[in-house]
């Protein structure tokens, strides 16, 4: 019976334990007073950054810590390792996170695995964004202004952004909803996905394929890694170049779309909707010709697959 009851006076040590953890979770919570049209600028070199938008004229920053394996407090640990910092100047916002110095490459590896931080930032309808991190993705809700976004450990997510966009991760796949302004995104590990952009679009990855829902201005798309898939709503103003290695293209133009196609596959055949005149030899690989009497050039290249150039409708409004 004694050792009956030490056991269970053991197990209830135990579970109290378990379900009482010291702070599990700390936030650090700054708000700022300013007007729209104003920049915010975030670099960290730890935790996924999420910004959404606001009809406030106030810049919101929440800072969530949370212990992974570890004791005591995560906020404690967190102040030991890293610098935060915050900057308030006229319609301006900065906020700095930075690990601090002196510590091996072999310890800050184990940061991660104690504590997961996370930056929730919320900003005016009407804002610019300037954003870094080394430790995970990023994702920016519906937000009018230029944003900047630069990432080596995830994803990148965009909401629709009316503005300049610029985009680079080596550890995700990029997603835009769609945009008003010229974009350029680029990763090395995962596809890309694009919904309606009135502006220029240049998108690079070798790690998945490329889709473009609409593009209503010029488009140059690579990728090593699948397929490309591209709409174009507007005849372009310049070159136009897309390029795999890893897959087929296909290009869907309007049917007063003004190009002339220079398309070649080593891994399937070129084909077309549109009626075009060919001069020499015909070649079901290769395709040189002007479409409604040429005009900007339109390359596409792969070694992958096939090559369709499709006609739709007009939909331009």
């Amino acid at each position: 019976m004694k050792r009956t009851g030490l056991c269970m006076t053991l197990a209830l040590c135990a579970l109290i334990s378990v379900n009482i953890p010291a702070h599990a979770q700390d936030e650090i919570q700054k708000r700022f007073p300013v007007e729209p049209g104003g920049q915010f600028i975030l670099d960290t070199d730890i935790g996924p950054i999420k910004v959404h938008s606001t009809a406030e004229s106030q810049v919101s920053v929440d800072v969530v810590i949370e212990k992974r394996r570890m004791t005591g407090s995560a906020l404690e640990f967190f102040n030991k390792e890293f610098n935060l910092d915050f900057e308030h100047q006229g319609n301006t916002v900065r906020v700095i996170c930075e690990r601090k110095e002196g510590r091996s490459r072999r310890f800050w590896n184990s940061v991660s695995r104690k504590i997961h931080v996370e930056f929730r930032v919320t900003l005016p309808q009407r804002f610019n964004a300037q954003l870094r991190t080394s430790g995970g993705g990023i994702s920016v809700s519906d937000l009018e202004g230029d944003v900047t976004a630069r990432t080596s450990g995830g994803g990148l997510h965009f909401g629709n952004i009316r503005g300049k966009l610029s985009g680079k991760t080596s550890g995700g796949g990029i997603t835009l909803e769609g945009g008003e302004g010229d974009v350029d995104v680029h990763t090395s590990g995962g596809g890309i996905d694009i919904g309606k952009v009135r502006g220029d679009v240049k998108a690079r990855t070798s790690g998945g394929g490329i889709r473009v829902e609409e593009v209503m201005g010029n488009i140059n798309a690579s990728t090593s890694g699948g397929p490309v898939n591209v709409t174009l709503t507007q005849t372009p103003t310049a070159d136009c170049r897309l390029t795999t290695s890893g897959g087929g293209i296909t290009v869907r133009l309007t049917s007063d779309a003004a190009v002339h196609v220079d398309a070649s596959t080593s891994g399937g055949n070129v084909t077309t909707d549109f009626p075009v005149l060919v001069k020499g030899k015909l070649n079901s690989r290769s395709l040189q010709a002007d479409i409604n009497g040429g005009g900007p050039l339109l390359y596409l290249r792969t070694s992958g697959g096939g090559i369709s150039i499709r006609q739709i409708e007009d939909s331009r409004q």
